[in-house]
């Protein structure tokens, strides 16, 4: 056996016991594209490394989480709130049915970039920005970000009242006041 049919023996080994015991499987998307019609029909892909993903994991018939890295990776510091609200996790899926194998989204943090100091700042607002994204039907999406920027300031306000430091939504991923005032302003 060499290393890659080691390394799918394993692999599909693993799968197999984890539903014999009646576990969900959730796996990366390397696992789909490396295996792609030998994973169990009840796998869910995570579609994180990027576009293209998505769309071919459910036109296989599985589910599919999406937290693609160029747009939904908090620890990216230049991507501001509008593009996480902008991000389209059915992007190219047009049929309904695999539109319906989309099962969710992820906004990620990794720790590369925070301490406990400013964490807070990074997430918010824009996994706010994410979560009214991925909540809301895409008939009832604002077409245009900037008219969510006030509900998206009043959220701030709340977390800012509730005690979390989150960062204003003028700005990129972990933006200072622009000056003194409001946090509606801000």
């Amino acid at each position: 056996m060499n290393e890659s049919q080691a390394y799918q023996y394993f692999f599909l080994r693993a799968q197999n016991i984890a539903l014999s015991h009646g576990y969900e499987i959730i796996n990366w998307e390397e696992t789909f594209n490396d295996f792609g019609n030998k994973l169990s029909r009840k796998t869910v892909v995570h579609n994180w490394l990027g576009g293209g993903v998505a769309q071919r994991v459910v036109a296989s018939g599985l589910r599919c989480i999406v937290s693609n890295q160029d747009k939904w990776y908090l620890d990216h510091l230049d991507t501001p709130w509008q593009e996480f609200y902008a991000n389209e996790p059915l992007t190219n899926i047009t049929n309904l049915k695999q539109q319906k194998l989309v099962i969710g989204g992820e906004v990620c943090m990794w720790g590369e970039t925070v301490d406990g100091s400013d964490i807070e700042q990074t997430i918010w607002p824009r996994a706010a920005a994410a979560a009214e994204r991925l909540w809301t039907p895409f008939d009832k999406l604002a077409k245009n970000p900037r008219d969510v920027t006030g509900r998206l300031a009043h959220f701030r306000c709340l977390l800012n009242q509730r005690g979390v430091a989150a960062a204003p939504v003028a700005g990129l991923g972990r933006a200072a006041p622009e000056g003194p005032g409001s946090c509606y302003r801000q």
